[in-house]
């Protein structure tokens, strides 16, 4: 005989559901084996299509490092900018001044 499972509570915002399964098994309010693979046609993602004006060497290494990762130069220079972002959203600003410090004594290859 199976257990019964739990029932999932109300929330009142998304930051108290977070906060409530990082703390509880899903098992125990869900059966997983009754679950199907939800599928959202109509779901796009959010991208916004801009136009960027690189110079051309720039351009010609990113696609060159793209080809040796046999990547797309566009999904390269997204991880690129993605993990910059990051970096300076760091908690721990102490890295970035450290590392501009070291920059400055340094010229981009780029």
């Amino acid at each position: 005989m199976k257990k019964q499972k739990k029932t999932v509570p109300e929330f009142r915002n998304e930051q108290d559901e977070r906060e409530f399964w990082a703390t509880h098994d899903s098992k125990e309010y869900i059966d997983w084996e009754k679950a199907k693979t939800a599928i959202f046609p109509d779901l796009k993602p959010a991208m916004k299509t801009i136009s960027l004006r690189l110079p051309e060497q720039m351009l010609f290494r990113i696609k060159v490092l793209a080809n040796e990762r046999d990547v797309p130069y566009q999904s390269l220079m997204k991880l690129f900018i993605r993990e910059r972002i990051d970096r300076e959203y760091e908690p721990k600003r102490n890295r970035r001044k450290s590392s501009s410090k070291a920059d400055e004594g340094q010229q981009s290859p780029l």
